[in-house]
């Protein structure tokens, strides 16, 4: 993770052979190995980090701080600070992200939106030009 806060630990597993239909709030961190049919969202004004790993499946929008994606997310993904895409990563569906982390054989089949504040971007340069 960038910078120097620490991530907060996973405390949740959905295991593999596990499918849960409905959305899950969570806080701190959940790992998913199974398949969940539903919205994956970390509670609002809580650390929360989201692990998707190889075999996981997601079949709806998934909203987390810290995102790590190996397995299939089939919707929009929303990191508030950094979404990390690993290899067997597949994404159908936006990707909103602060940061991002894109490793050599992931995929998405959308479009990848950062989400930069209009007040964080500096403005363009004026140049000084003459007039013939």
């Amino acid at each position: 993770m960038l910078g120097k806060k620490k991530m907060p630990l996973i405390k949740s597993l959905i295991a593999s052979g596990t499918t849960i239909g409905g959305n899950i709030s969570f806080e701190d961190g959940l790992r998913i190995d199974g398949v969940v049919t539903g919205d994956v969202k970390g509670r609002e004004g809580k650390p929360s980090v989201l692990v998707v790993s190889e075999n996981a499946r997601i079949e709806g929008s998934v909203s987390a701080d810290h995102v790590i994606v190996n397995g299939t997310v089939l919707g929009p993904v929303e990191a508030k600070q950094i979404i990390e895409l690993q290899p067997k990563a597949r994404v159908e569906g936006n990707v909103l992200y602060k940061s991002i982390e894109l490793h050599l054989g992931a995929l998405v089949t959308g479009q990848l939106c950062p989400t930069v504040a209009m007040s964080d971007e500096k403005a363009p340069l004026k140049l000084a030009a003459k007039q013939a």
